[in-house]
């Protein structure tokens, strides 16, 4: 039975728990003349909380530990004679996989029988064809020892398949049965459901540093990979990039740090001051009808698709800086320089400054404005000494986000930027950043355990780095100020 399936049955359980619960405890209050401790329907979401919730957490947990011990048993059934030189052992499990799920579609589509496949152990001819048949394509004859992996691997999956379903079912029905029997009068039931709705608010706050720790560490652990294989000081201090998938690369990340500081930095000339002036305006001086359309109409910007400026670079803005300004001057001539991404990405995050330092100007009291005015400041000067220091940390934090997006970036520097990595000045140049190279690295045709591939995940994790220690920079810089302007 499918996860969506046991989870629609959890849920009609569920269902079910609340009626019973508010039923019990509305009987047994009748029938022994004792006051419920809690409204009815508190004593419903007690019963309904038992039977849902630990169950969804057993079948959450589940399917994360599952793969990982099939997995890691079935691999141990592949001999080191199947795996491709140079290769590595989570190349073959990936056609396990794919031959696994394939097997599984072909039981589906009625093509195949369980004797069938007990069957087969040597056409694997026969197998090819038939996989492509569902859409799984092997470029080679399958290894009788990947195969039969594969098998393996779907007759262990379908196993505990049916045993997650067994346990997740009778979890709940278990839980629903006792949390129903526990209901009566004296019951604490709001208590005992607030609890548990406090432990879910909990879980759910956990999950975004859950998901933050596991994303650097899975960068972590691939970097760690990667340096085993390529020297870190070459990495860091090279000013040369250039892969060769062919094996003796040079992977220095400097001129990818520099294209994307240079071009972020170019964003955020055009977006800071032009969102900060429209922020302002907007807030101190434009009327209600204006600010009305002005706003929405500006945040239009955020909502159109990167693709888009990055098309509106390629066709119009890289051309028209290359015709009436780089060529004139002799600064370059190609359409794709730094300073076309730069433009453009410059307008895209207009409305990530402008938006968000417009609430928090409005957010500003009143009475500081009205006490500014009492002591004959002009509305200029108010501006100037009063609001903008009082709104600057979340000006900052406006800012912070645009530099955030600024530097994580791709489709726009793709199309206007180039692809050519190095060091230089003339914004008229093309250059690219890291967000372009890690895309390009992991859509190649190497192998996932070479360097050419794995420097992806440094890059990646360097770039995590960066951007943290931007963030606790801006975040110690304006406490200071704060505690000055306090």
């Amino acid at each position: 039975m499918s996860t969506g399936y046991i989870t629609l049955i959890v849920l009609g359980l569920c269902g079910l728990g609340f009626f019973l619960g508010r039923a019990r405890a509305l009987a047994t209050s009748k029938a022994t003349g004792k006051k419920l401790h809690s409204l009815p329907n508190y004593y419903g979401q007690a019963v309904a909380l038992f039977t849902a919730v630990p169950a969804l957490l057993l079948m959450l947990a589940w399917l994360f530990l599952q793969p990982l011990m099939i997995e890691g048993r079935v691999a141990g059934m592949i001999p080191d004679s199947v795996i491709p030189e140079g290769g590595a052992k989570s190349l073959v499990m990936a056609d396990v996989r794919r031959i696994a799920d394939g097997l599984d579609a072909l039981m589906v589509a009625g093509h195949m029988s369980e004797s069938d496949l007990d069957a087969m152990r040597a056409d694997f001819t026969d197998i090819r064809n038939r996989l492509g048949n569902v859409g799984v394509a092997l470029g080679s004859d399958v290894p009788v020892p990947v195969f039969e992996a594969a098998k393996e691997l779907r007759k262990s999956q379908n196993a505990g398949n049916f045993l997650m379903t067994l346990a997740v079912l009778g979890l709940s029905l278990g839980l629903l049965a006792w949390s129903w029997s526990r209901v009566h009068p004296d019951q604490r039931a709001r208590n005992a459901s607030e609890t548990f709705v406090l432990a879910l608010l909990i879980g759910a706050s956990l999950v975004a540093i859950l998901t933050t720790a596991g994303i650097v560490a899975s960068l972590l652990f691939e970097t760690i990979n990667f340096f085993k294989m390529y020297p870190a000081s070459d990495f860091f201090f090279s000013t040369v990039w250039n892969p060769q998938f062919r094996g003796g690369s040079d992977l220095g990340i400097l001129p990818l740090l520099w294209g994307t500081l240079y071009v972020s930095f170019l964003a955020l000339l055009v977006a800071v001051p032009l969102g900060l002036m429209i922020a302002i305006y907007l807030a101190e001086y434009a009327s209600k009808p204006l600010r009305a359309f002005a706003k929405p109409a500006i945040e239009v910007l955020a909502g159109i698709p990167t693709i888009v400026y990055g098309l509106f670079a390629l066709i119009t803005v890289g051309p028209f800086l290359r015709d009436y300004i780089a060529s004139p001057l002799g600064l370059g001539s190609s359409s794709s320089s730094v300073l076309t991404a730069g433009l453009v990405m410059g307008i895209m995050l207009i409305p990530f400054v402008s938006s968000l330092s417009d609430d928090i100007i409005n957010a500003v009291p009143q009475s500081m404005r009205d006490g500014s005015y009492g002591l004959g400041a002009t509305k200029s000067e108010t501006i100037k000494q009063v609001i903008l220091p009082a709104a600057l940390p979340g000006v900052v934090g406006a800012i912070l986000l645009a530099a955030s997006r600024a530097i994580g970036e791709t489709m726009i520097v793709v199309m206007g930027a180039g692809a050519a990595a190095k060091l230089g000045l003339n914004p008229f140049e093309a250059m690219t950043t890291i967000t372009v190279k890690i895309v390009s690295q992991l859509t190649g045709d190497t192998e996932f355990a070479s360097p050419e591939t794995l420097v992806a995940f440094a890059l990646g994790l360097t770039l995590f780095v960066f951007t943290l220690g931007l963030n606790v920079l801006a975040l110690v810089i304006v406490r200071k100020y704060r505690e000055q302007y306090e």
